[in-house]
């Protein structure tokens, strides 16, 4: 969120639906622009969530052959259990103040020390503190997702790190089980962190995820 050349406060969302009404329109112009081919979609934690309710509307599940996401954010992992509470008092009031522990402490987000350094050396990486706003809008997502795995249709394959202390794992099982695709694959990296792409094994796990996209194309 907010990475990149995004505009405004970085690390701030006051509200994800924006970026899911952002992602239908991207849509329908790849697709005005591209017919007759195979459309995908790639999604990464919270842009894994923000796809998935692109995805749960029929309109765009019946345009898009197949998803592959890696550790969505169809499950997190507050650092304490009263920030569930919390949250939607102080989004309201200081919506863009940054809560210092709002994630659970655990390992680090890759497992390669090199691959740490080069993603958070990018001037385009948004770092520093969770906004509450942020936060809670990630809540709120999470949880309307995990009431309606049962409107994902279209094929998927979801990938996530045992070791992930930013999504949870088990709610990627949830969504696997739940989904009514008929066309479902998940596989689970033991002892494997957040970001699945920066792990020392990213080679391999690119690979499974392009033997996927293969498959349906």
């Amino acid at each position: 969120m907010s990475h990149g050349g995004s505009d405004g406060l970085h690390g701030y969302v006051h509200c994800l639906d924006d970026a899911v009404s952002d992602m239908k329109v991207f849509l329908e112009k790849i697709l005005s622009e591209n017919p007759g081919l195979p459309c995908l979609c790639f999604g990464h934690s919270t842009g894994a969530a923000i796809t998935l309710k692109v995805l749960f509307d029929p309109k765009f599940e019946a345009k898009i052959v197949g998803a592959a996401f890696t550790s969505p954010a169809v499950g997190v992992e507050p650092s304490h259990p009263i920030l569930l509470v919390l949250a939607p008092i102080i989004s309201f009031l200081l919506p863009r103040y940054q809560w210092r522990s709002a994630y659970k402490k655990g390992l680090p987000v890759s497992r390669d020390p090199q691959a740490l350094i080069a993603k958070y050396s990018d001037p385009l990486v948004c770092t520093g503190d969770l906004r509450v706003r942020t936060g809670y809008e990630i809540l709120q997502i999470t949880s309307y997702l995990q009431q309606n795995f049962r409107k994902l249709r279209v094929p998927f394959l979801v990938l996530h790190g045992t070791a992930d202390c930013i999504t949870k794992p088990e709610a990627s099982k949830k969504l696997y089980e739940q989904a009514s695709s008929c066309n479902k694959s998940i596989k689970l990296y033991e002892g494997f962190s957040h970001d699945l792409l920066f792990e020392p094994e990213r080679d391999a796990i690119a690979r499974d995820i392009i033997q996927w996209v293969n498959s349906r194309v």
